[in-house]
């Protein structure tokens, strides 16, 4: 069976209060080297979790050899999300370069 939530108003998401507008705008934002660095680091932690799955595997430890294939796509996904980030990266510095002052 189905729930449904009450409908809240809109007003009680908006900050009412410059005090209460200025705490969202102290929280700082995500920078791209941040997110960058999130990428690098998600990458090694997949690459190194299939690195560990096919010494399992290739050892005779590992009941499932769905898991190593498993883990096998999960790098190379996270490989082609970090290279498709480094792609738009370019694109958007070359289209700043391209700007005429």
């Amino acid at each position: 069976m189905t729930t449904f939530n009450a409908i809240t108003p809109l007003w009680s998401k908006m900050p009412l209060t410059p005090e209460e507008s200025q705490v969202k705008a102290e929280t700082p934002a995500l920078s791209f080297g941040d997110i960058f660095r999130s990428a690098l680091q998600s990458v090694n932690e997949a690459q190194a979790e299939w690195e560990e799955t096919d010494y399992l595997l290739a050892t005779g430890q590992l009941d499932n050899p769905a898991v190593s294939t498993i883990a096998a796509a999960k790098a190379e996904m996270s490989i082609a999300m970090l290279v498709q980030l480094r792609n738009k990266a370019l694109d958007a510095y070359n289209e700043l370069m391209r700007i005429s002052l």
